[in-house]
């Protein structure tokens, strides 16, 4: 039997006539209670987050894509007509994010359908949305009034595809999420974890911090990954590898206190 949130019963048995609507659960609630997962520490702290715009730098293997689809889900399940995007650097990447959001919404006793207009879609009963989108700019315009935007290895997404996605939260004052492991010292991801500012919840994960990787794992890996170990699994940003000079470095000589010789001129609307 499919399963609508509104169809809930109250916690004390049939609801009265006049009693006031259940309130919908929290999203840690909810993964406990209708989703059978038990989320950790750092887990937690992302699905209580009410943050307009967070930004997750975590390692590989931590559990990033799952503890994204629930918190979608959360969305799409407990607000009517909402609008979820997911983006990834892949189509096959974003089609596994909907393929676990799938297997969530089963647990809730609903049939996995498309929407009907994108190939990699979840409709939800209550006309809600979750659709997963490729990083490619010229396939992700046009989708507006989003709810949550979220975008999986953002570190390795085009500055093209934040321009193209990003205005879909303009009227609807939705929610934007980044996740990702590290990458490069440049981009969207990198700018935002090192100057985003404090209307960015940050949340960072290492290896050293998930109980589910043990140490032995992370030495076996330390010694044949090397120059990748840190990014992989230590929240480390590397240079891009063709510079003269170290990103760390050119911004320590930099002094906001000079006045530059030239000021350009203002631009103007014309």
């Amino acid at each position: 039997m499919e399963e609508t949130f509104t169809s809930w019963r109250h916690p004390e048995g049939e609801r009265p006539e006049k009693a006031r609507p259940v309130q919908p659960p929290d999203a840690v609630e909810f993964a406990r209670t209708r989703l059978g997962f038990e989320p950790d520490e750092k887990q937690r702290e992302i699905l209580l987050s009410s943050a307009k715009r967070g930004i997750l730098n975590c390692t590989r293997q931590w559990g990033k894509s799952t503890i994204a689809a629930v918190k979608a889900v959360h969305r799409a399940y407990t607000q009517p007509r909402s609008l979820v995007l997911v983006a990834s650097p892949s189509e096959r990447q974003s089609g596994e994010f909907v393929r676990k959001a799938s297997e969530m919404v089963i647990r809730l006793g609903i049939k996995p359908r498309g929407d009907g207009d994108n190939k990699v879609s979840l409709k939800f009963p209550n006309e809600s949305r979750i659709v997963g989108l490729p990083g490619m700019d010229g396939t992700v315009r046009g989708y507006s009034n989003v709810s949550l935007l979220m975008i999986d290895e953002a570190s390795r997404v085009g500055e093209n595809v934040f321009s193209a996605l990003t205005p879909g939260l303009a009227t609807s004052g939705g929610d934007l999420w980044l996740m990702s492991t590290p990458f490069r010292k440049l981009g969207r991801f990198y700018q935002t974890w090192q100057c985003g500012g404090p209307a960015w919840h940050k949340v960072m994960v290492p290896a050293t911090e998930c109980p589910r990787i043990s140490r032995e794992f992370l030495e076996e890996e330390r010694l044949s990954q090397r120059g990748n170990f840190g990014m992989e699994f230590l929240c480390e940003f590397q240079e891009d590898g063709y510079s003269v000079f170290s990103r760390d470095l050119v911004e320590q000589a930099l002094d906001s206190t000079v006045k530059p010789l030239v000021v350009p001129p203002m631009k103007t609307w014309e």
